[in-house]
């Protein structure tokens, strides 16, 4: 049986500076709780996680510092671009996750935000701060790895 088209992920946005600044462990699905305005400028593609995470408060998860920007045909009741944002896990995901912040002194970043089955989803990840010589070393893999696949282009090509 053949998929829907409603059935695809569209990517909103994605969070690149947390490759780089973070060492990204575990991955976890969780939905959003949303007001309409919030909904209609995500499918227009307006948000932004440069400098968002996520914290789990009284036991339940937020998504704080994702800027998502205002509706801009939206006549009343227009959302607050950097509210904090519930993010829907279930239980046993929460208590995983808050033993892992807490006692082990990682965070929890959000990586992207997208549809799924029409529903607004964050995927997030457990991370550790990377310290300045890991992230040249990152750079320097990079570069390498570039390197590579260029040299195999050409040799391919004669």
């Amino acid at each position: 049986m053949a998929k829907k088209d409603n059935d695809a992920v569209k990517i909103i946005c994605q969070n690149k500076k947390a490759r780089h600044e973070y060492e990204l462990g575990d991955r976890y699905e969780a939905g959003l709780v949303l007001t309409g305005t919030e909904v209609k400028s995500l499918r227009m593609g307006k948000a932004n996680l440069t400098d968002a995470y996520a914290r789990i408060i009284g036991g339940e998860a937020f998504l704080i510092n994702a800027h998502i920007s205002p509706y801009p045909w939206a006549y009343f009741g227009n959302h607050d671009p950097l509210r904090k944002r519930k993010l829907l896990l279930k239980k046993q995901e929460l208590k995983r996750l808050y033993g892992r912040v807490q006692e082990q002194g990682q965070s929890l970043i959000p990586l992207k935000l997208y549809f799924k089955d029409g529903l607004a989803k964050a995927e997030l990840a457990i991370a550790r701060g990377k310290k300045s010589h890991d992230k040249r070393q990152s750079l320097k893999e990079a570069d390498a790895k570039r390197e590579m696949a260029r040299a195999l282009r050409e040799t391919h090509k004669r």
